[in-house]
């Protein structure tokens, strides 16, 4: 066997691919970290909104991408509303990213009655919130129970009422967990939309 000669010109060429691939890597990071994230759904909890193994872009520009390892937050363009579909860090286990539709905001009462969302004491009429019939489940969504959000946390509630577990059940979505608004469904090629 021939041993491997490495010359000058070998050399500049593996520098040039191994600078491609890190700059690459670094810009892939940048990216993930602070404009958009693919997601994958794992459950039904938004059916018909998001099905199982749609993958979807998560926006983190909009309402400003959270600073690694710190809690501090980069300013966004909006601030999180109501019937926004978001993603965020589960609060009873850090390991877990989940997607719920954002019902009510610090500051604001809950009530679930009769299938329908009461924010503040009046019905929430804007779509598709309106057209979900929410079930009285859990701590936080009792049949005549009225939830008041704590400020600077957010009440969720997955599409699929029936089965999701969600805001009802575990409470609020403190800010700093938030990670961002999802945008588009972008897998399966039949699936491709704009999430609403």
């Amino acid at each position: 066997m021939v041993p491997l000669k490495i010359t000058s010109r070998n050399k500049a060429v593996i520098r040039e691919w191994v600078e491609s691939i890190v700059v690459a890597l670094l810009l892939a990071i940048f990216i993930r970290t602070f404009f958009v994230q693919a997601f994958k759904i794992p459950s039904g909890s938004m059916r018909t909104t998001l099905l199982e193994g749609d993958r979807i872009l998560v926006n983190k520009l909009r309402y400003g991408p959270k600073i690694p390892f710190t809690k501090m937050r980069l300013p966004g363009f909006t601030k999180p509303k109501r019937g926004d579909v978001i993603v965020f860090v589960y609060p009873e286990d850090p390991k877990k990213d989940f997607v719920k539709r954002l019902i009510a905001l610090g500051g604001e009462t809950v009530e679930i009655k009769d299938g329908h969302l009461y924010v503040d004491n009046r019905l929430v009429e804007d779509q598709p919130i309106h057209n979900i019939y929410y079930y009285n489940r859990g701590d936080y969504g009792e049949t005549n129970q009225i939830i008041k959000v704590p400020e600077h946390t957010y009440y969720v509630l997955g599409d699929n009422s029936g089965s999701s577990k969600d805001s009802r059940y575990w409470g609020f979505v403190p800010e700093e967990l938030l990670i961002g608004r999802a945008e588009l469904i972008y897998w399966p090629l039949t699936r491709i939309r704009i999430v609403k």
